[in-house]
């Protein structure tokens, strides 16, 4: 059913993008009737408007906290036109129709974003335009309510459309938007009191970005976020579902090295990795690791990118590349390939989002994002002979490798360089001789390297397996009831042996 809008009743935090509208309402001879700094924006652009005290006959009350919530609003907004008896009391309480509410909510998340003192956060939680958006999105049957200035352009556009009338389709729709806000301010509210407290999820994202697919064609892919914040964009195509994944990978691996590090991912997996004094010379060691899984993948660096890594980047195919800053120079190498996806990275993946969820069953499994790293102090000597220097070093990047790779996962590493790596196995023993076979196939010298592993051994199979491969030293976490038996072999054998205490499974 088509409704004319004769009434708006506006009460707005941000006025940027409002204008326009204004001028469309009056056009319309729409009456227009506001409170507070929104009045007197109306009226500083030459409009007429009533101001809610007026309607109301109360005065705004305790600071602004009270101004709209009133009977005379509430009614106007929320008596059904097609009902008798509704129409006879708002006649005999002189209540006056709105048709249209336009809210822009006081900025609660934003605030809370600049870690404001908690008297001032308190303050923007918004009673009064909540209430409005509730009840005019209620009562979508008669009216329409616009809840956020990221609705002022629809607005716009049906006002232009249609001259304002609505539909009962366009209401709807509004009033569905004005739900998703209203909901999403909410869980904020909640969010900020409970701080992880309770066994209770609430989350809510409002800008869902529909991505061409999912993992597979055949699957629908949206991502909710702000990918902005933490990524610009400088060349390349339109980020897919899967690159998304990489690229969370990619930026929670780097994050956990302060040396100048690069990595190479596949299927979020590290296939090579280094840490060297130029970025060029990571590249060229973390390449080595496996040049054939690298193509098509995505590089990670936590430094700027220059010329004379770039020419060398530039080199084989891959689908993204992630750096803190570029040179010109640089830029103008990588901006050959039209479509590679180039990404100049503002924050780190510490300062990301440190919660993660899956869907699982009829619901959802929540963590906090393992964000563990172990130093020199968290390793604990069990076997007679000690690491060398070298390897304590080696020991240390092998475990952040191992913690970053899919279970069941084995690391081997040498001078800070990934030599292989077993991935997601259905047993250990099978994710070594993997990581063995790999280090063979690129021609690798296993004598000296390290290995590292993301839970215990629950047999000293895989000691033995890595003594015979030429592994030196070993890093695990410890645990097992049989623990004693591959130190036993270490011992037996001249392999050193550390635990950390720490489990890092990634399933």
């Amino acid at each position: 059913m088509s409704k004319k809008i004769n009434s708006a009743l506006i009460s707005v935090y941000h006025k940027d993008g409002l204008e326009e509208i204004l001028k469309l309402l009056n056009s319309l001879n729409v009456k227009l009737i506001s409170t507070g700094g929104t009045r007197d924006f109306i009226q500083s652009l030459g409009y007429e408007c009533e101001s809610v005290e007026d309607v109301t006959g109360y005065p705004s009350i305790l600071g602004g906290r009270v101004k709209t919530l009133h009977p005379k609003v509430f009614g106007g907004i929320l008596y059904r036109r097609d009902e008798e008896q509704d129409r006879k009391i708002i006649k005999s309480y002189d209540i006056p129709s709105i048709d249209l509410v336009i809210v822009d909510l006081y900025p609660f998340e934003e605030t809370v974003a600049t870690q404001a003192p908690e008297d001032e956060i308190i303050e923007k939680i918004d009673i009064g335009g909540i209430s409005l958006i509730r009840g005019a999105a209620k009562n979508f049957k008669d009216v329409i309510v616009v809840a956020s200035r990221k609705q002022y352009k629809p607005l716009l556009d049906l006002l232009k459309e249609k001259s304002g009338n609505t539909d009962i389709e366009d209401r709807r729709w509004f009033a569905k938007e004005a739900f998703a806000v209203s909901s999403g301010y909410d869980s904020a509210i909640f969010n900020y009191f409970d701080k992880g407290e309770s066994p209770v999820l609430r989350i809510s994202a409002d800008s869902g970005k529909t991505l061409r697919y999912g993992e597979n064609p055949h699957q629908k892919g949206v991502f909710y976020g702000n990918f902005n914040e933490i990524f610009e964009q400088l060349h390349g195509k339109e980020i897919s579902y899967n690159n998304l994944l990489d690229i969370d990978a990619a930026v929670s691996l780097i994050a956990d090295f302060d040396e100048t590090a690069l990595a190479i991912l596949k299927h979020n997996n590290a296939c090579g990795m280094a840490c060297r004094n130029t970025v060029k010379e990571a590249w060229d060691a973390a390449l080595a690791a496996d040049p054939i899984s690298a193509f098509g993948g995505i590089v990670v660096t936590n430094r700027q990118v220059d010329a004379e890594a770039a020419k060398a980047i530039n080199e084989i195919f891959f689908e993204v590349i992630i750096a803190p800053d570029y040179s010109q120079d640089a830029l103008n190498i990588l901006f050959q390939k039209k479509n590679r996806i180039i990404l100049k990275q503002k924050i780190t993946g510490k300062e990301a989002n440190n919660t993660q969820v899956r869907s699982a069953l009829n619901g959802f499994l929540v963590q906090d994002k393992d964000t563990s790293i172990q130093t020199r102090s968290d390793l604990t000597v069990v076997t007679a002979k000690v690491p060398t220097e070298k390897e304590t070093e080696d020991l240390l990047f092998a475990n952040i490798l191992v913690k970053h790779t899919k279970s069941n996962a084995i690391v081997l590493a040498k001078n800070k360089q990934l030599i292989a790596s077993g991935t997601g196995q259905t047993s250990r023993v099978d994710a070594l001789n993997q990581a063995i076979e790999k280090a063979g196939t690129f021609k690798f010298n296993l004598n000296g390297a390290v290995m590292a592993s993301d839970a215990f051994f629950p047999f000293p199979d895989c000691v033995e397996i890595a003594h015979k491969a030429g592994i030196t030293a070993v890093v695990q976490p410890g645990g097992s009831i049989k623990d004693a038996e591959s130190v036993a072999y270490c011992n037996e054998n001249g392999l050193a042996m550390v635990t950390t205490g720490i489990r890092h499974f990634k399933h």
